[in-house]
């Protein structure tokens, strides 16, 4: 973001089942985090994770002054980029795609999981690598690959707030006995591709799994049950291996 002009950005963090899709009775069970980061004076957003009630989120948008401009997409499970699985059928990017033709961002080892998932074509999805640079108006977002909760699953670095998806909770980590799931990488995400994040960062998660729905990352290292082993062995014997 241009340096000077910190009003510009527009963070805006929805909750699923109370924000939006509040007659959901899935989307408030899951209780997912949808956030849109956008450039005010452009009126341009992106949206992590639109899943749930499309038309709400980009309702949302409209009457903050932003039309949606592309899509951050943490990982490719159905809870957040939309699709079917444990008999529920979940609105996400396809839907999302029938109504503002956008680019969606995935990591790139993400991809086929995604096209997997929710049934959209790969020339509809722009893959990129760890440390990308994604633009909307004069804001800039980080892309960092964090595998292990998926092989592509990504977080997001904007103006000291991390948005971590299923990588990393207030309390805990994203699981890893579903398909794809790494715990080798993901603790290799966790100490190493994450360890570089200032303890000022805010942290905001992929879930409200805690009463808080955000913390600074020095909080998180501090109280993270993940976060305390200090070394491979001991983060694979929680589990059991």
């Amino acid at each position: 973001m241009t340096a000077g002009a910190p009003d510009r950005l527009y963070f805006r963090q929805l909750l699923s089942g109370r924000d939006f899709a509040r007659d959901d009775p899935f989307a408030r069970q899951m209780v997912n985090f949808v956030y849109a980061i956008g450039d005010r004076e452009t009126g341009e957003a992106l949206l992590v994770d639109p899943a749930y009630g499309v038309r709400e989120l980009l309702d949302a948008l409209e009457a903050d002054g932003l039309r949606c401009a592309g899509v951050l997409a943490t990982h490719y499970h159905f809870d957040h980029v939309g699709g079917s699985a444990m008999g529920w059928d979940v609105e996400g990017i396809s839907t999302l795609l029938e109504q503002a033709q956008v680019p969606i961002h995935v990591q790139r080892l993400e991809l086929p999981w995604v096209v997997r998932a929710t049934g959209v074509s790969e020339g509809e999805l722009t893959p990129h690598d760890s440390g990308d640079v994604v633009e909307v108006g004069d804001v800039a977002v980080q892309l960092v690959h964090t595998p292990g909760h998926t092989p592509g699953s990504q977080c997001f670095l904007v103006d000291g707030k991390l948005v971590s998806g299923d990588t990393l909770f207030l309390q805990g980590c994203g699981r890893t006995d579903l398909p794809g799931g790494d715990p080798e990488a993901l603790y290799e995400s966790l100490t190493r591709r994450l360890a570089n994040v200032p303890d000022g960062t805010l942290l905001y998660p992929g879930h409200r799994y805690s009463e808080e729905p955000s913390a600074t990352m020095g909080e998180t290292r501090l109280t993270n049950v993940c976060l305390r082993p200090r070394s491979p062995e001991e983060w694979l014997a929680m589990f059991g291996r």
